[in-house]
């Protein structure tokens, strides 16, 4: 039939076909070998190794909107397959050629590290001699997901998929594609099953990560679209199996058009993809491997120091010299490290349209902004500021005598969100401007953390110097990462934390630079625990910010349940801690003291959920975090009655000797660890949290 290509890198198996007319066909890629006998011939057509689609091509496909029969992706032929050895790891590029376009197309997998996750991109090249107008790319292709299943797709696979929204981030949902109207009609259909994002807010309805599995043979794929801006994802059906699409922008789902000159080249969004044999959960932790891997070395995921932030339940956004000192010395007195000053700070009143300037204003900072970062430093912790660099408000003073060339622009106006313009990062006076905005806040005032915030979703992008909206929004993206790049060059041990309203721009494009990730604005506690208990499914939990803010008049119970929503990752400590009641104070800083002693096994510690995965509805949920010394185990108890509850352990890993409850010490609660079936049993009040260590044989 042709010849094969069999690559074996951590685990994992790559297996092309160059058939003998030299086209290349993308057979394999999982944990299990190959066996040939499970891919018909007939079936061969709907395992191309990569979809290109140009504009005034056909899509020679009975295809609906699916990206399947592209061209002239079908016309490639085989060039070379290189193997290469590089900084980042085993490189296998297969170059490809279109003989009518003269357009080279090179398709690349990346394994970094030792984890069983490949990073797969596209780059297309015209060397022919006219402009070649994209439209389509995928990053990756993979088709035959359930081919070893022995049944029709239909009854194999099953998808989950995590929405996420503002105050609701993080909520993953598994279904069969039957659940979800795809069912095995033909040898193909024009269904498929699509998730989409557009605009500068990437994650504000699903996070740009999957999970895809057979659940027969147990193989699973969990990939990430590794970008911070517009992306699509699609699985459809195929020549009798069921193929998987990740991209960067399009033109039909994103208003994405580049037209490629002779001589030019583009490279797609990248993609990762974690492979198991196992279930979810290993998929999860490989991804974390490679997450851990990928990210930039940086002091604060190996501290994890424990941050104070004036905002939630708090001072809500408008602070003041005269109200912050209270905070500093309560903060300081429980044990925070970094203290915050969150929005508001540069206001002189209302200030959402007016942000732009970042000065201090003198009416909150009488003796200046500077005493104040300099009294939380002589109370032993770092200060930081709230910021906001990639919008300009509408009403700011400095707006109108700026250049059209420094904002976002569509049909010739600048483009408005919430009262914000949207800076454009491609303009160098734009990241010269962004500089100095941090030089000030850094070196001026003395701030060692910068909570960076976004609240807008600037839409399709900016047709300014732009072949379309969607490019000229991908163009910015890049540049603000590397903007970021260039600004943590210059401080290497200046925090910046990633926040887009909570959690509405998490991906690993800006994860793999950030250190630490805002998960949420959910104000209710009790909603939070079921963000933060399904979190490290998508964010390393070193990284992994979880709001503790009780009430100045909770109870004990309340408090408690606050600080295990954040114990097992970042802890961002609120609430107005200068009017909480002493023994509230005292449970605070139990915790604090706790998650000190063993902070230090976090960023080696991989998830496990006993009871599922959480969500809102659900009444009791759990989280554990297994490594080589120990685990822990968080529980919540949502409803209001309930009986015991019983917790499988398996997910530790290891043999069990005792598991103790850690915290809270001296709240009711009854446990027994019960070896035989290796499960615990809890009982605990209503609308309470608990957190076990388990100790192992």
């Amino acid at each position: 039939m042709g010849q094969y290509y069999y690559i074996e890198e951590n685990g994992i198996h790559l297996v092309f076909m160059v058939s003998e007319k030299k086209e290349v066909f993308f057979l394999h890629c999982q944990k299990s070998a190959f066996r040939e006998t499970v891919i018909a011939e007939k079936e061969l057509e709907g395992y191309r190794l990569v979809e290109v689609q140009a504009a005034g091509e056909d899509q020679d496909d009975h295809h609906g909107a699916k990206y399947t029969g592209t061209l002239p992706g079908r016309r490639l032929l085989f060039e070379r397959l290189l193997d290469d050895r590089t900084e980042r790891g085993r490189l296998i590029t297969i170059v490809q050629k279109d003989p009518v376009s003269g357009l080279f197309v090179k398709s690349r997998f990346l394994f970094t590290g030792a984890a069983a996750v490949v990073e797969s991109w596209t780059v297309v090249e015209n060397r022919g001699n006219e402009s070649a107008g994209l439209t389509y790319i995928s990053s990756f292709c993979l088709n035959g997901l359930t081919k070893s299943a022995g049944v029709p797709w239909d009854q194999a696979a099953e998808l989950s998929v995590p929405s996420n929204s503002w105050y609701g981030e993080f909520q993953w949902k598994t279904n069969t594609l039957p659940q979800l109207g795809m069912y095995k009609v033909f040898q193909y259909s024009t269904k498929r099953l699509c998730y989409s994002s557009t605009g500068t807010w990437n994650s504000y309805e699903y996070l740009p990560m999957g999970y895809v599995s057979d659940t027969l043979t147990k193989e699973g794929w969990y990939f990430s679209i590794v970008h911070n801006g517009s992306w699509h994802w699609e699985i459809g059906d195929s020549r009798d199996q069921l193929y998987l699409q990740l991209s960067g922008p399009t033109e039909v789902e994103n208003h994405w058009y580049r037209e490629l000159l002779p001589g030019e080249s583009f490279e797609s969004v990248h993609a990762a993809i974690a492979m198991t044999t196992e279930s979810f959960e290993d998929a999860v932790a490989q991804m974390m491997v490679w997450r851990r891997t990928m990210r930039r070395k940086n002091a604060d995921n190996e501290k994890l120091p424990i941050i104070f932030n004036d905002f939630m339940n708090c001072l809500g956004g408008d602070p003041s010299e005269e109200k912050e000192y209270p905070l500093i010395d309560a903060a300081a007195e429980i044990g925070c490290e970094y203290f915050t000053i969150d929005a508001g700070w540069y206001a002189r009143g209302s200030w959402w349209s007016r942000v732009g300037e970042w000065e201090p204003a003198k009416e909150r900072w009488p003796n200046g902004i500077h005493k104040v970062l300099s009294y939380i430093r002589e109370k032993g912790m770092i200060p930081g500021l709230w910021l906001e660099i990639e919008v300009m408000g509408i009403h700011c003073p400095i707006a109108n005598q700026l250049p059209d060339d420094w904002f976002f622009m569509r049909h010739g106006k600048r483009v408005i969100d919430h009262g914000r313009y949207q800076l454009d990062f491609r303009n160098p006076a734009v990241r010269e401007f962004a500089d100095g905005v941090i030089r000030r806040l850094v070196e001026e005032y003395g701030a060692g953390y910068i909570k960076m915030d976004y609240n807008i979703n600037a839409g399709i992008g900016t047709q300014r110097a732009a072949d379309s909206a969607g490019d000229g929004l991908l163009s910015h993206n890049r540049a603000y990462l590397e903007w970021l790049d260039h600004i943590f060059i210059i401080y290497p041990d200046l925090i910046i934390e990633n926040c887009g309203s909570g959690g509405m721009r998490i991906n690993d494009a800006l994860l793999t630079r950030h250190s630490i990730q805002s998960s949420s604005d959910q104000t209710e506690y009790t909603a939070y625990a079921a963000i933060s208990a399904a979190a490290p499914a998508a964010v390393t939990p070193e990284q992994n910010a979880v709001w503790s803010y009780p009430l100045f008049d909770a109870d004990l119970e309340q408090t408690a349940f606050n600080m295990v929503n954040a114990m097992t990752m970042r802890i961002h400590q609120s609430g107005h801690l200068a009017r909480l009641a002493a023994e509230n104070k005292v449970l605070i800083k139990e915790a604090l003291d706790y998650y000190k002693g063993c902070r230090h096994l976090i960023g080696s510690s991989f998830p496990f959920w006993p009871l599922g995965m959480p969500a809102f509805d659900d009444k009791r949920f759990s989280l554990g975090f297994y490594n080589e010394e120990c685990a822990h185990l968080a529980l919540w108890r949502v409803e209001d009655e309930g009986d015991c509850v019983i917790i499988p352990l398996d997910g530790c890993k290891k043999k069990i000797r005792e598991v103790r409850l850690v915290y809270p010490k001296d709240l009711p609660c009854s446990w027994e660890y019960r070896k035989k079936e290796n499960c615990l049993a809890v009982s605990q009040p209503a609308k309470s949290a608990r957190l076990f260590q388990i100790i192992y044989a």
